[in-house]
């Protein structure tokens, strides 16, 4: 788990358009952040330079107190779950949850360990030989979040992760990001334009 703070931090792209200007906001270790905003304000351009897929213009990023601007996303220990879930359609739930520790080098034992873990924490042992076009929208939001989960990391970034789910299943997946916050007290920041959810 870590902190996240960023110190005066802007993106301002080659046009000359800025994105972010100035943002100064310190989250503390363990804690559920939400940034709420319409579209267009940069909130999701700060998720993205704190995950390090966009660069910073300016000011400083720390994660768990190390300055990370110039660090690679690979390298900055956070795990990101995307509006769009991005998984794999090719592969069965339990691949795609395993994906990411295998390219880490994970013994398979403890690959495992993990996938079986986070399958029991989010309801979807049943799930586990399923490819993504055999599951819901929820279900889907689920193994995003379990890809996620299975790597351990030090903060979780959601991006707008329930949007595309209706309104029942979205309060639902609420109340469950809630719990697992909860139950796992890592830090977590969820970007959103949905008061409700927010």
């Amino acid at each position: 788990m870590a902190s996240i703070t960023l110190n005066h931090v802007s993106k301002v792209y080659p046009n000359d358009v800025t994105a972010v200007r100035d943002v100064s906001l310190e989250i503390r270790d363990g804690e559920f952040m939400i940034l709420l905003g319409p579209s267009g304000c940069g909130k999701s351009t700060t998720l993205r330079m704190i995950a390090g897929l966009e660069a910073i213009s300016s000011g400083d990023l720390l994660i768990g107190g190390r300055r990370v601007n110039d660090v690679d996303p690979a390298d900055r220990d956070i795990a990101i779950v995307f509006q769009n879930y991005a998984l794999y359609p090719h592969m069965t739930v339990a691949r795609n949850l395993a994906f990411g520790l295998k390219l880490r080098h994970v013994a398979p034992a403890e690959i495992e360990t993990r996938i079986n873990r986070v399958a029991a924490l989010l309801g979807i042992e049943p799930l586990l030989s399923r490819k993504p076009s055999q599951l819901s929208g929820g279900q889907r939001q689920r193994v995003a979040l379990g890809r996620a989960l299975v790597r351990e990391p030090q903060a979780f970034l959601l991006d707008e992760p329930l949007s595309n789910l209706d309104a029942t299943l979205r309060a639902s997946m609420r109340t469950e990001l809630i719990k697992l916050h909860n139950s796992l007290g890592t830090t977590i920041v969820h970007v959103t334009h949905d008061q409700v959810e927010a």
